[in-house]
């Protein structure tokens, strides 16, 4: 069997081959452009270079060729489609990039597979962003379903609500294989310090090493989110694509501890011995024009369908996100203060 990942480069695409290399005995096809950073994947270069099971292809979202060449020379089997303008923050500065990328992307890939004339399994990430910001008096009581209307708070969720919507598009009107998740906030080791518990993580991690001043910068603390770990993400996404996978459905993935992102700063800086040393200070250029504030996620669809259920604590996935950055600054590595 041969799985191709889209955005094997990023965090969740880095710890799927992880896992597909740990729990399947497939070969793992990572999509790359030829400059994506390999500092995820970096330990699976010595299996690149020596051949043996995961395999770097160049493709680029935005360039149709290369994706046909890309599903042509791989033919896989199952398709992780990952790839994106992942930042909603950035998507305000670059909304078109952000909407090509991830609609115009998501249909370059989708028509390369119906072209070449494979069927594969097909998993399409979208995003819980989708659903964006719900009033408080509208949110269903057991959490946001997947039948509760779209409200994207930024170009990135209005671009992952066409992503959802071609990965159904294409399943009901090709017969193909194609299932789409909207995954609710997931984080642990690797994740980009562009999110704001990873921000949050780093910049303990340089005031612990003496690299910057006491002073943790944050956007808008009153957020509510749900979080998963990364590791259990990419256990639900195999499980998707090997568990009866039904065209056209799509579903809510989340984890189970639901807290402010406040608390979430709170949880990393008690981890920290520096802890009553750190000030807090809200930094204008953190805060989104619009916040999607209330992502709260009724999973019941997935987990009865699949039977996943979240295993990683909360706590740990905390604890393994400030050991990671620990790990990085203690190797020497430089980084923004961003």
């Amino acid at each position: 069997m041969k799985a191709l990942i889209t955005g094997i480069t990023g965090m969740v695409g880095s710890h799927l081959a992880d896992y597909l290399l740990e729990e399947t005995d497939w070969d793992i096809y990572g999509a790359c452009r030829w400059r994506s950073p390999l500092d995820n994947v970096s330990h699976l270069i010595e299996r690149v270079n020596n051949k043996d099971r995961v395999y770097f292809e160049y493709a680029d979202l935005n360039d149709t060729v290369s994706l046909i060449h890309l599903i042509e020379k791989v033919k896989p089997d199952y398709i992780f489609h990952l790839a994106a303008q992942s930042y909603p923050l950035t998507s305000f500065d670059s909304p078109i990039d952000t909407l090509n990328t991830n609609i115009l992307g998501t249909c370059r890939l989708l028509e390369a597979v119906r072209v070449v004339g494979i069927d594969p399994v097909i998993h399409v990430c979208a995003s819980s962003e989708v659903f964006g910001k719900i009033p408080p008096e509208k949110k269903p009581a057991t959490g946001i379903h997947e039948e509760c209307p779209f409200h994207p708070a930024s170009p990135y969720a209005i671009s992952k609500v066409g992503t959802d919507l071609l990965g159904r598009y294409y399943a009901e009107a090709y017969n193909m294989k194609v299932m789409t998740t909207r995954m609710f906030t997931h984080t642990g080791p690797r994740r980009g310090d562009v999110f704001h518990e990873s921000t949050f993580a780093k910049q303990i991690a340089m005031i612990e090493a003496g690299l910057i001043e006491p002073v943790v910068k944050v956007g808008n603390l009153k957020s509510l989110r749900t979080y998963a770990d990364v590791r259990d993400a990419v256990r639900a996404y195999y499980m998707l694509v090997t568990i009866d996978p039904i065209p056209g459905e799509y579903y809510n993935i989340g984890g189970s501890y639901t807290c402010t992102v406040e608390d979430t700063l709170n949880t990393l800086l008690a981890f920290s011995p520096k802890k009553d040393e750190i000030r807090i200070e809200v930094d204008p250029e953190r805060l989104r024009p619009i916040d999607a504030d209330l992502q709260v996620p009724d999973c019941t669809k997935f987990k009865k369908h699949s039977g996943w259920e979240p295993i990683i604590p909360y706590e740990q996935t905390m604890r393994d996100l400030l050991d990671y950055w620990r790990m990085r600054i203690g190797n020497g590595e430089q980084f923004l203060t961003r």
